[in-house]
């Protein structure tokens, strides 16, 4: 079969933080000139059906999931996350542990709200609720919240020290990534570690803890991402050679929660088919 040229590997839809739909995301990767497209929602696969029937004609879909981990060989622990590709979606204790993390991210912005209206800022958690139409609710969503109330201007800036970023910020309950990874794996997917070396999002993890992570079964690192440096990615590609790992590349798509292009960064069709071949999951879906 003929081998897929543009894949990108990591995307959020409304089922999540992202501001298009399912539906509409697969439509606009297909219009992007995308080949593959990996939806990967927060911690949660309610995008997946919409996104399959949307399906439009020459698209490969690849379900998957942004899982929100933390490590706790630091203290305080460092929260990563991991792209979760092509896993059983009933298997049932990963569809466990992802429902305890939306009831703890829902029960996080909840509080966030509470603190700010004790500050005299006029949001509402019942618009935040509706503004996220179902979807897991996260920071985006306040972000949004403080932009409707005309406190900041765009979603960077409602995430900087004085609102998101620092001041309003609260801690959220993760899986730890160990767990993760073994849980992804009990349920035939893939895990990869996203944005590994992303210094501007804070602090990152030693690169032993992904040596062990290499060796507990992580699949792959993302190297090309918006938030990497031209070093970070080189950084990145030289550990996956050294510890056989595939490499992926994404944009991170959100919608207009951020600036990145579907299809900014891309993966090589040769990790594309690494990963669809460890996949013990689910299997990779071709519209046309």
């Amino acid at each position: 079969m003929s081998v897929p040229a543009r894949i990108d590997l990591h995307t959020h839809s409304t089922a999540s933080d992202g501001t298009l739909g399912p539906a509409e995301l697969v439509g606009a990767a297909a219009g992007a000139g995308l080949d593959v497209v990996a939806l990967t929602d927060h911690d949660t696969t309610a995008g997946w059906a919409p996104a399959v029937a949307a399906l439009p004609p020459g698209l490969t879909l690849i379900r998957g999931a942004e899982l929100s981990c933390r490590w706790f060989g630091a203290e305080p622990a460092i929260p990563l996350h991991l792209l979760a590709y092509l896993f059983d979606p009933g298997s049932p204790e990963l569809v466990a542990e992802l429902a305890r993390v939306r009831r703890a991210r829902e029960e996080r912005g909840e509080r966030i709200v509470r603190l700010l209206q004790a500050d005299g800022i006029p949001v509402s958690w019942s618009a935040i609720l509706a503004g996220a139409a179902g979807g897991t609710v996260g920071r985006p969503h306040i972000a949004q919240a403080l932009i409707r109330a005309g406190l900041v201007a765009t979603t960077t800036e409602a995430f900087g020290p004085d609102w998101l970023g620092e001041r309003y910020r609260l801690p959220k309950d993760d899986i730890d990534v160990f767990r993760a990874v073994a849980l992804v794996r009990a349920a035939g997917g893939v895990p990869v570690f996203a944005h590994p070396r992303a210094s501007r999002r804070g602090r990152i993890v030693p690169d032993e803890l992904i040596v062990e992570l290499a060796a507990a079964g992580l699949a792959g690192l993302e190297a090309d991402h918006e938030d990497h440096s031209p070093a970070e990615r080189e950084h990145v590609r030289r550990l996956a050679a050294e510890l056989d790992l595939l490499v992926t590349g994404s944009s991170d798509f959100h919608g207009t929660h951020k600036t990145v292009r579907l299809g900014a960064h891309t993966t090589s069709p040769e990790a594309y088919e690494r990963i669809v071949g460890l996949a013990r999951g689910v299997t990779p879906v071709a519209s046309g």
